[in-house]
């Protein structure tokens, strides 16, 4: 993209130099934006974090309401 711009502005008559501080210049503005959106994406790494998270949390919560559950007959009986 960075040769595209490039030649499109050297054909409108700007100065190589010119040309090349431009492109160079949109071309680290692009990767700032990227660079600050990519710490947010979620990647398979996260998921793999958040379904192990899920799993856990899951059988807790099994084991807790079955011991509920026994204690609430336990006590009835």
């Amino acid at each position: 993209m960075e040769l595209e711009i490039y030649r499109a502005l050297v054909k409108a008559n700007v100065s190589p130099e010119d040309a090349q501080a431009v492109a160079e210049s949109i071309n680290k503005e692009i990767d700032k934006r990227y660079s600050l959106h990519s710490a947010q994406l979620f990647t398979k790494g996260d998921a793999g974090e958040l379904k192990a998270e899920l799993i856990k949390w899951c059988v807790g919560s099994i084991f807790a309401a079955v011991a509920l559950f026994a204690s609430i007959v336990k006590i009835w009986h």
